[in-house]
């Protein structure tokens, strides 16, 4: 037998049939940035549900930073826990209001942050840390617990009459932990009270608008989402998803950044490669709490092998809403736009878990996971496109 032609054939097969595809990871997913904008400097919640408040005012940052057109050195940083202390606060009072039909927890939304910025003022990080507990970092649950323990003694009414105290008893346990908001504070040379440094920074929260995308709605109205920790039942413009986000763009786009939030307790969003993709075969794993929580610190990425992303539709996103696997996790700040080498498009995020993960505390994000799993944005009223604008009837 002749093992020539045979062999020859076997050699040309090799020659003409071409090399199997590739296949790409998470892992392997490289970035060029196309558009940012200014950010500070990460910060880190750690054990403390205040996403809400920590994003919020790297966005107030980032706002300043533009309007003010400021040197790195000369950017702000606001303090989250003046923001944390008067909101808890209002809550407390709303919530005894309600019998305790609301959320008293850690958890909130960004409204809580305009709201509070409006009515009380900013301080800087440097004037109040709002650590007055013993550690360096945010570490909440005994304090969360004092404050729902005693919530909850005062809705037993033992008196059958609320006395007029009972909110400074609050706001003692506040004051302890978080230690007490004084009226002025002296900042580079200069005496300030938390309104006249908000006003000083020219943070306007009434310049600040929130959209969402939802169908159990009409379009171009308003309304307060459907969940827990809009607990000041803050409106949202409700808007398609391609509306939606071209606003995002729209603002990336014109040196704007967007305040995010949205639902991180998938396979797809990765602490370790610093990426949140809409995986096909991604699972909801709700356990745990703020980072472990939502991605677990030691959990197993198990990525495909190849990146293959879910197609994202109105009717999509209005069934992950409604079935809850789509759920109100975590808020962040998107402040940039990138591409991968294939030229996939992806948001740049900004977290506050610290410098965690591939890439120091920043996420990219694909335009896909953004599409399904954001819940709300709230941009600068200058950041939106003069077509969705006057759809909404606003100026």
């Amino acid at each position: 037998m002749n093992l020539k032609p045979l062999l020859l054939s076997a050699t040309l097969l090799a020659v003409v049939l071409p090399a199997a595809a590739q296949q790409v990871g998470p892992d392997d997913l490289q970035f060029t940035t196309v558009k940012e904008a200014p950010v500070t400097s990460i910060k880190n919640q750690h054990r403390s549900g205040t996403c809400w408040c920590f994003s919020a005012l790297s966005f107030l940052e980032s706002e300043v930073i533009k309007a003010k057109n400021l040197k790195e050195a000369d950017y702000p940083d606001f303090s989250e826990m003046f923001v944390v202390h008067n909101g808890y606060h209002d809550r407390v009072i709303k919530y005894v209001r309600l019998d305790g039909k609301m959320n008293l927890a850690a958890g909130s939304d960004f409204g809580d942050v305009l709201e509070v910025v409006r009515d009380y003022g900013l301080m800087p990080q440097e004037a109040y840390s709002g650590m007055n507990y013993g550690y360096d970092l945010p570490v909440q649950a005994e304090l969360d617990a004092a404050l729902h323990g005693y919530a909850d003694a005062i809705l037993k009414n033992p008196n059958r009459k609320l006395t007029p105290t009972w909110v400074k008893g609050f706001d003692g346990i506040l004051d302890a932990y978080l230690g007490e908001i004084p009226e002025s504070f002296q900042y580079k040379g200069k005496s300030y009270t938390p309104a006249s440094y908000r006003d000083e920074m020219g943070v306007n929260p009434d310049e600040y608008v929130g959209f969402t995308s939802y169908t159990h709605h009409p379009f171009y109205t308003q309304f307060a989402i459907e969940v827990e920790d809009n607990w000041r039942w803050t409106q949202s413009w409700n808007v398609p998803i391609d509306e939606f986000v071209a606003i995002i763009d729209y603002a990336v786009d014109n040196g704007y950044t967007v305040l995010w939030g949205g639902d991180v307790s998938e396979k797809g969003f990765s602490r370790n490669n610093g990426t949140a993709l809409l995986l096909v075969d991604e699972a909801l794993d709700t356990r745990g709490s703020d980072q472990e929580r939502w991605t677990g610190r030691n959990r197993q990425e198990n990525a495909p092998k190849s990146i293959k992303e879910a197609v994202v539709t109105q009717e999509t996103r209005q069934e992950s809403f409604d079935n809850k696997t789509s759920t109100d996790d975590h808020g962040m700040h998107l402040y940039g736009i990138a591409k991968d080498q294939f030229g996939g498009k992806f948001y740049l995020i900004k977290n506050s878990w610290g410098e965690a993960g591939k890439y120091k505390g920043i996420w990219y994000m694909s335009e896909a996971f953004l599409r399904e799993k954001t819940l709300n944005i709230v941009v600068n009223r200058n950041a939106i496109p003069k077509d969705i604008k006057k759809k909404i009837g606003i100026k």
